[in-house]
Formats: structure tokens, sequence, C-alpha cells
């Protein structure tokens, strides 16, 4: 048992796969069931080619059911790791014991050589005093959960007498009360109005708020050509601030493809104005010109604080690399240094690229990272690495600086009573006040691009790594190997902390797209990352072709168009602010990286607005799916009133402005063509698997894209996440019990309807209850699914 064994200078003390093709696994059994919170790796005192590059984790009471605990990788460094495993169940309600852990390697850094395990270590509780009562509470659950799925399949399949037996003698309801009567007026009685207006309550009373604060962003650019007569000229570099209660955007310095600048504008949101209020702001006592600077806004005093700068390698001496740091008061519109050296008081030394945050309600500004400026004789033998900042914080109340963090290369990072932290450049940092935490994502250490999402609590003092807690519940887009923004990207982070949201603008690759005349990899995408859920979402992605220095010029004017969509040319060292109370993003500036123009910057001033899809789209969109579900079975009985229901009713939720939505409108016509004698137990079969109807001109399971655009930007077929859920992949009514033939109980329980509009109306019933809390509704998984033939 090597791996029991902490031996990182022995070679052979390691678990090792026979091959490196999956599925190859290590199962762990645990002396009793625990709850298990932490798992740690241990590594080869050196980097090594076995080492585990992306790795899952599963656990379980039984060795052969398991579930994904987590999903991460090891970085191929010789530091051990510990990673938070899922300790709950998926609703949060209990703690998930487990006996069982599986380690499933997935790739190895050297991708030809075996998988290696070096050492693991097991965190979490065990007591039996603890464990037998979560033990009870879980198998309660598991219990309820059991009784829950045969109720749903009894229902679906028509065994009324057994469902209300087993309610009954259980007392377990299979959902909310509401619910249930939704399934009464839809399913069983078929009175179509009914639902349309219980359905039109529930949304008015919020009940489908949660599934619409789920659905991705819709978004627009907008360039704002404003009515100044002067405004900021070109540069990157640049920084912009927001005081969202006065309605204000300043913006300060930069470098404008010859100089670094030092004057200072503001903006009037309400006004659409652009007002210069110093031109030189250190002929008024302010900072001299400087570029890659960091500013933050204080909304309690309504001071700017400035820090930081960025000065070629030929000026750097002794004299000139002190790290000033100033305010400037807007209310009495004057600037003040505050203190010409924070090294010589606690602070950081100069920097540039590195991120501040404000802490307005404890007073405190927090620095973190960025790249340390040197005398030019230093560096001039290059024996010396790069030098990183750490985490600093100022009071500023009480003007003074505490070192938080050193970076992990620091002198002092040994020492076991020092915290250290990788350090790094061009990191996003963004500042939670309620949950007070900062959030750090990407950065660049030398040639290495750091994708880590790290939260510090500042009470605390405790980091946690968020990418590793929970596996990434996107989709693979492209060739990103996970579904986040790329830390090899320019990026821009935001955040709402109403919203528990992070935004992170990525735009062109500094590094990469600068060697590449032709930009082939220009493109713009922009991401939310949820606090609440802990997931990426992608609003968008837009690829460029590759710019020249024409092009970029009509984008000052015009944007970049890519077909009838209007949006910013890539670029990076340019500035993104939020407007927390318009949920506006204002966008300014920055460099298009043109090799044949290097002194080449933007002036363009955008505003990104984002929206959530609203009541009334979804109110649409389900008025919809009963409606066309109504219409169906009028055309098999009464063909004329059908097309009139069809020309009226159904026309009145369709956007007619939409081609896509008015195509599938008018495909919805060839129903009243078709007979349907004869071919009745055809058509039930296929009413139980959306995916066999495709083929189809009825589109049972394609025909909700109508509202796609306004609630998915995906595909036809994944219309506001309802097809591409994996309990729609069959509406739980098997193809033997759907056929009228070869089932005499659903032939009793369904006197009163054909049995073809009952499995319908069933799977429609299926979709709607989707868009409410879990909560409240059935079971997502079916009986049917754990039988295994």
């Amino acid at each position: 048992m090597n791996i029991l064994v902490d031996t990182p200078n022995d070679q052979t003390s390691r678990w090792s796969a026979y091959t490196n093709i999956p599925p190859q696994f290590l199962t762990l059994k645990l002396r009793r069931p625990a709850i298990v919170k932490k798992i740690k790796f241990g590594k080869f005192e050196k980097s090594h080619v076995c080492n585990i590059k992306k790795f899952r984790v599963f656990g379980g009471l039984e060795d052969e059911h398991m579930v994904l605990l987590l999903e991460g990788g090891l970085k191929n460094d010789n530091i051990p790791e510990v990673f938070n495993l899922r300790c709950m169940t998926e609703d949060g309600s209990e703690n998930l014991p487990v006996l069982y852990l599986k380690i499933v390697p997935l790739l190895s850094w050297g991708p030809s050589f075996n998988f290696s395990i070096w050492y693991i270590e097991i965190h979490g509780q065990d007591d039996p005093m603890y464990t037998c009562a979560r033990m009870k509470n879980y198998n309660t659950l598991r219990e309820i959960e059991i009784i829950k799925l045969c109720l749903k399949h009894f229902r679906q399949q028509g065994y009324m007498s057994a469902f209300g037996a087993l309610q009954e003698q259980t007392n377990v309801k299979l959902e909310h009360p509401l619910i249930s009567e939704l399934h009464k007026y839809l399913v069983v009685q078929g009175d179509f109005e009914k639902a349309e207006r219980f359905i039109a309550e529930c949304i008015d009373e919020g009940l489908m708020d949660e599934y619409l604060y789920k659905q991705d962003y819709k978004h627009n650019w907008h360039m704002k050509h404003t009515e100044s007569e002067v405004k900021p000229g070109t540069r990157g570099g640049h920084q912009l601030v927001v005081d969202a209660k006065k309605r204000l955007i300043y913006l300060y310095g930069g470098w404008d493809g010859y100089q670094d600048l030092s004057d200072l504008w503001v903006y009037k949101i309400e006004e659409d104005e652009w007002t210069l209020l110093c031109e030189r702001s250190e002929q008024s006592g302010g900072p001299t010109p400087r570029s890659c600077h960091k500013m933050i806004f204080d909304p309690i005093s309504e001071n700017i604080f400035i820090l930081g700068r960025y000065l070629d390698n030929l000026i750097r001496s002794s004299e000139c690399i002190k790290s000033d740091f100033y305010l400037y008061d807007t209310r009495a519109r004057n600037w003040m240094q505050i203190c010409d050296d924070t090294s010589q008081v606690g602070g950081p030394q100069l920097v540039y690229d590195h991120q501040m945050c404000i802490d307005a309600d404890k007073r405190t500004i927090y620095v973190f990272g960025g790249k340390i400026l040197t005398p030019r004789s230093v560096n001039a033998t290059g024996a010396i690495e790069p030098e990183y900042s750490g985490l600093f914080s100022y009071h500023i109340a009480t003007n003074t600086w505490t070192q938080i963090l050193v970076d992990c290369h620091h002198t002092s990072a040994s020492q076991t009573d020092v915290m250290s932290i990788k350090s790094r450049i061009t990191h996003c940092m963004v500042f939670h006040n309620k949950q007070r935490k900062l959030y750090i994502y990407g950065g660049q250490r030398g040639k290495e691009d750091l994708d880590e999402f790290l939260s510090y609590d500042v009470d605390t003092q405790a980091i946690s790594v968020l990418n590793k807690e929970h596996p990434n519940q996107g989709t693979t887009a492209g060739n990103e190997a996970k579904f986040e923004p790329s830390s090899g990207y320019t990026l821009r982070a935001t955040i709402d902390c109403e919203r528990d949201e992070i935004y992170v603008f990525s735009s062109l690759s500094k590094i990469k797209d600068r060697r590449d005349i032709q930009h082939m990899d220009a493109s713009n995408s922009f991401w939310v990352y949820s606090l609440r859920q802990r997931k990426w979402s992608r609003i968008y992605y837009c690829r460029h072709s590759s710019q020249d220095g024409n092009s970029i010029s009509r984008a000052n004017i015009l944007g970049a168009n890519k077909g009838d969509v209007l949006e910013p040319c890539p670029r990076y060292a340019h500035q993104l602010v939020y407007d927390e109370l318009a949920n506006n993003h204002y966008l300014f500036g920055g460099n298009p990286g043109i090799c044949q123009q290097q002194q080449l910057r933007l002036d363009d001033f955008w505003i990104l607005s984002l929206e959530k899809p609203k009541r009334d789209e979804i109110l649409k969109h389900c008025r919809f799916l009963v409606r066309k579900m109504r219409y169906e079975e009028m055309a098999r009985q009464d063909p004329v009133s059908a097309m009139q229901y069809l020309r009226h009713n159904i026309a009145d939720v369709i956007d007619h402005d939409d081609a896509e939505q008015l195509n599938n409108f008018h495909k919805l016509a060839s129903l009243l063509f078709k007979t349907h004698d004869g071919c009745l137990e055809q058509r039930d079969s296929s009413v139980a698997t959306p995916a066999l109807c495709r083929n189809t001109e009825e589109l049972d399971g394609n025909a909700d894209v109508p509202v796609k655009a306004d609630l998915s930007d995906g595909s036809a077929t994944e219309n506001i996440s309802l097809e591409s859920n994996e309990s729609l992949a069959t509406s739980g009514i098997s193809e033997t019990a759907s056929s009228p033939s070869s089932s005499s109980c659903t032939k009793r329980a369904r006197t009163e309807c054909n049995p073809e509009f009952m499995n319908k109306r069933a799977f429609l019933f299926n979709k709607l209850v989707q868009l409410m809390p879990p909560s409240m509704v059935q079971p997502e998984r079916n009986l049917s699914d754990f039988v295994v033939m």
C-alpha cells in the first residue's frame, strides 16, 4: 500500500496503472462509512510524466453504485494538492456518507506514460456517533426518493389505484399540491384553458423565476457617439472607475502609442457628455503621466485612489521607481499625494499589471499581484528572475499598510508562520462586499498561464480554489479543454454582489496574437460565473477575421461588424467597468495589436447590456406549448375548428418577425392534411421518445423552437434547456405501455381519452414542470432508468 505512505523521494512509492488507456482506476475501501470532505494528493519530489493531469473521484456506500464527487487535475510539480469533495446530497439537504472511493485517472502529463498516484490522504468525519445519525437521515431520504419514483411511474402508466394506495400508506406526496392541480387540468381533464390560466398564475407568483435566473443572458453592444465637443483620445493601459450613485465614470491616464498621459476625464452617464477635469495632473499636485496603473473609487469618501505604473527598462533607476500613491477628491476636485513610496511604510513596491479592490464598509483597499519594477542595473545581467508582489491591504482611515500574503518565491515564504500565494500579472480580481471575499481568476507568471479560480476570505484569511471544488457543468466548446475563460487572453472582470455573479470579458491574446500578423485567433467572448450555481456560462463567442490597420480604423467609427452583430474589435490594454444600478458595462479604448501599426490605439466607447429572459417571454412559450397540444388534438377530431384555432390562437403567441418561429408555425398546418387511420399504434410509440419524432412533420420533439431565440442561445433542439434535459429523452412512458394494444390496464384507466393524447399530455406536463422549482415537482429521473436488460 505505497499510497498510504508519503515518501516523495522514493521513485517506487506509488500506485501505477498497467496502461495509460482508460478505464484504469483505484478503489479505496474505508474502515467504516464516513463523511469525506477533502482528498489530498502527494507527489514525487520533482515533476514527473506519470502525474495525473486529469482525474475523477467517485464515492458511495457500494462499490457498484457510486456518484461523482470531484473532477479535477494535478499540476506537474512537487507540491501536494488538496481538493474539496462533494459531501452533500444533490439538493444540499443531507450529508453524503461513503464507504468506497474510486479514483479514475483520465490523462497523464506524459500522454504515452502510465498513470501514477504517489500518496492519498482523506479528510472527513467517521465517528460512529456522528455518522450513524447521518446514515439514518440519508437512508430516509433515499426511501422517500424511491417512493416518489414509484408514484411517478404509477401515475404515468395509469395505475391510479396503486398510486393512491402507495401515497396513502406512506404519506409521501409526489409533488406540491399546485403541481398536482396542473396535472389534473392538463393531463387528466384536458382542460387547456384552465391549464393555461393556472400556468399564468404560477408565473405571476414567481414560481418560474428560479428557472429564468438560471437562463443565460442575452447581450447587446451599443457604441456611444457622445455629444461632447471634446472627449478622451486614443489610448491603452488607462483606468476607468464608476461613481454609480452620481452616475459618473472617471478615466485617467494611459499610453497613446507615443507617450504616457496624465489627463483626468469624467463622463456623465445621464447627460452623455465627457468633461476634461485635468489635462496634466502633475501640474495640480497629482500623479505624473503613467499607464498600467490601477485605480479604485471609494463610494464613502468619493475619493479616487491611484497606485502603480509601468516604466520602460531604459529609464528605471533607484530614484524614479518609487511606489507613489495618490488620491483625487471628486468633491473638492483636487489631487493629494498620500505617500511618495508605499514600500517604505509597509506597502508594495512599485508594480504594474496588479489588481486593486475596495472594501468600502471596512475602509480597506486590497492590492494583489503585479510585477515589481527593479532598477535597470539589477536586471541588466538577466540573472535575477522577475519578482511578483503579494497581497497587501491599505486601511484608509488610519493610513496604514499591511502585507497579508507574500509571493510563494519570497525569501520569507518558507517560514511556517508566513502565509504565501502564487502571485501573477494580467489576472482578474473583484471583491464581494456581502460574502467579504476576494475572487481572483487567471493570470500569467513567466510563461505559465494560471487557470486557477481562487477566493480569499478577508476576515478568516481562508483561501479556496473554486474550480477544483466542483466539476465543470458546461459542455466543451471548440478546442477549449474546460468550459471557462482562457487565461491566455486579456481578461477584464466585474462583479454584481446582489446577483452573486462575476462577469469576465475575454478578448485579444496579448502575447500570442502580437506574434501573428494575421490575428487568426482574434475573438471576443463574454462569460458569467454564478456564485450560487458555482458554474461558468458563456454568453457569447465571436471570432473575427484577420485584422489590419484599415479595418481597425473603420472599427473606430462603426465597430467590428460580424454579420448583423455590432461589437468592439478584439483588443487588449482596454478597460471595462460595471454600472450596478443600470446593469450596464462600459468599455473604452485599448490596443488592437496590429503589427503593421504598433502605435495604433483606440478611443471607441461601448455599452454592453445584459438581460435575462422575462416572465412574459416564458408565459408566451408555455402558452404556445399548451395551445400546440390542444391544436394537435383538434386537428384529429375537427380540422375546420383546428384551422381557425391555428390562425387566431396559436398565431397570437408567435413572433412573426422571427423567421424560424414563423417557419415552424407554418409547419403546424401540415397536421390538417394528415390521415390518421391505421397509424395510431405506430404514432403512439413515437410519442415516448422525442428523438424518434424529428423526421416527422409534426415536430413533436422540435416544435418548441418558436421561442428559442428568446430563451436560449443554443440550437433549435436545445430550446430553453427543455429538450436537452436528460429526463426528457423519454417521457417515462415505455413504448410497450404507450401502445393501447399491449396494456390492458392502460385501456382501463384511460377510457375517456385517446391513449395517444394522454401520453402526449403527460409528456407536455413533464416539460412544463421542468420550469418549476425542483423542490415542488416530481423527481427528474424515471423508474425505467434503473432497469438494465
